[in-house]
C-alpha cells in the first residue's frame, strides 16, 4: 500500500512548499504527482495535506508519513551507498573549487555528510578567488566547480543545484529602504560593497547596472560577509547578496532588503563537473546531498530552472 515514492514526494512537496516545484524536483507532471496524491490518500482513506493552503498545511496523517520519511529515507540513501561500494566504485578524487563566498553556509554541512558517506574518497576544497576555477576543471586539475557563471566548454556539464534571488541590502534608515523596489539609477549615489572580485563575476554588475549603463559612485570590497552586513548597518554603503545569505541579517532587522528591479535579479547556482565524472556513485550522492541540504538549510532558494 506505502510505498518509497509517496514518501519521497511528500518529503519534496514539504520542501518546495508547491506541488508545481515538487512534481519539477521529482522530475514528474503536476497531474502525475497530483494523481499520486489522490491515489494514496485513497488508499488510507485520509487526507495527506490542505489544498489551496499556502504555505501548505499538512493533516496529522501527513505529519505521520512525514515523520516516517524523515526516518526512513536517510536509511535508503545509505543502503544505496553500501550497495554503490559493493558494486565497485567507492574509492575516487574530489577536488572542489566554490565561486561563491556565501556558498560555505550550505557547502560545509554537505561536504560534512559526504565525508562521512564516502571515506575511501579523496576531498579537497579551495577557494576559487584566487585563480580560474573552470579553465582548472577543464584540464583536469579540479573534478567540480560550484559557480553561478556557467562558461561552456568541452567535457563540462553543469548541473543546476538551486535558484536565488539577488537582493540589495541597505541600513534601516537609508532613504532606499523605503522604496518598493531599487533601479539601478539608484546606485548612482551610493558606495557599493562587494567581494574582491572581477566585476564581470558579480550579477550586480552584469545583469543589473552594466544594462543600464550606470556606475554606482565608489565600489568598497570586504570578503567577510558579517563585515559587509556592518559597513552596511552604520550606513557606510549597500551591498547585494544572494536571498539565503542576506536573509541570517534583514530576518533579525540588522539591515532592510530589496529586491533589485521590479521584477528580482534571480541566479540560478550550478555544480560544473566534468562529464566523465557523472556516473560516479559517490559524484551522483555528492550532487543529491548538496541539493537536499540546500534546499533544508537555505531560506527562500526554489527549484533550479534550467
Amino acid at each position: 500500500m506505502l510505498e518509497i515514492r509517496h514518501l519521497k514526494t511528500l518529503h519534496a512537496l514539504r520542501e518546495t512548499d508547491s506541488l508545481v516545484l515538487a512534481a519539477e524536483r521529482l522530475h514528474l507532471t503536476q497531474s502525475a504527482l497530483s494523481h499520486q496524491f489522490k491515489e494514496l490518500e485513497e488508499r488510507l482513506g485520509l487526507p495527506l495535506f490542505m489544498r489551496k493552503s499556502k504555505p501548505v498545511r499538512f493533516t496529522s496523517a501527513g505529519l505521520r508519513l512525514l515523520q516516517l520519511a524523515d526516518n526512513l529515507l536517510p536509511q535508503l540513501r545509505a543502503a544505496e551507498r553500501d550497495m554503490a561500494r559493493l558494486a565497485g566504485g567507492t574509492a575516487g578524487r574530489l577536488h572542489m573549487a566554490i565561486e561563491c563566498h556565501s556558498c560555505f553556509q550550505w557547502l560545509m554541512p554537505t561536504i560534512d555528510q559526504f565525508r562521512d558517506a564516502w571515506p575511501e574518497v579523496e576531498l579537497d576544497l579551495a577557494s576559487g578567488f584566487s585563480f580560474a576555477p573552470l579553465p582548472a576543471l577543464a584540464r583536469g586539475d579540479l573534478d567540480l566547480v560550484v559557480t553561478s557563471d556557467p562558461v561552456e566548454m568541452a567535457g563540462i556539464t553543469y548541473v543546476p543545484l538551486f535558484t536565488y534571488e539577488a537582493l540589495l541590502a541597505v541600513a534601516n534608515q537609508h532613504p532606499l529602504a523605503s522604496k518598493a523596489f531599487i533601479i539601478a539609477e539608484d546606485l548612482s549615489t551610493e558606495i557599493l560593497i562587494t567581494y574582491p572580485v572581477e566585476r564581470d563575476r558579480l550579477d550586480i554588475f552584469t545583469r543589473f547596472l552594466e544594462p543600464a549603463e550606470v556606475e554606482p559612485a565608489q565600489v568598497r570590497t570586504s570578503e567577510l560577509t558579517v563585515m559587509m552586513m556592518q559597513l552596511v548597518a552604520s550606513g557606510r554603503g549597500v551591498c547585494g547578496l544572494p536571498n539565503w545569505a542576506l536573509h541570517e541579517y534583514s530576518s533579525r532587522g540588522y539591515v532592510t532588503a530589496k529586491r533589485l528591479g521590479d521584477k528580482g535579479l534571480f541566479a540560478t547556482l550550478f555544480a560544473g563537473v566534468r562529464t566523465d565524472m557523472l556516473d560516479a556513485p559517490f559524484m551522483r550522492d555528492f550532487l543529491l546531498t548538496a541539493k537536499d541540504t540546500s534546499f533544508a538549510n537555505l531560506e527562500g532558494v526554489s527549484v533550479a530552472r534550467n
